[in-house]
């Protein structure tokens, strides 16, 4: 469903107006049940507007979150590498490390 399709406005149905005829319907009843029909409108005109709101913060959060992971760190994996040389120093002993 694309917004495109979507042919009345809430104020499109409060301006709507209806011929009567000799045996129509309740002119009352009408008007009720198209007041309820704006005020669902109107709500889901309103979720419309939040969930797209909503789903540009997440594209932005989802960009931002990609160009961090992106992004290489050389010290960090330094910091790996030296904590894993040492390790391996500890589990092996000097004798390995003297053979690097």
């Amino acid at each position: 469903m694309s917004l495109k399709s979507i042919k009345l406005t809430g104020k499109d149905i409060l301006e709507k107006d209806f011929k009567t005829g000799m045996r129509g319907y309740n002119q009352e009843e009408v008007d009720e049940f198209l007041d309820t029909v704006i005020q669902d409108y109107d709500t889901f005109q309103q979720e419309i507007d939040r969930l797209k709101q909503e789903n540009e913060r997440l594209k932005t959060q989802s960009d931002q979150t990609r160009t961090r992971s992106t992004t290489p760190n050389h010290q960090v994996n330094y910091d790996v590498l030296k904590r894993l040389s040492n390790l391996e120093k500890a589990v092996f002993g000097k004798k390995f490390a003297e053979t690097e």
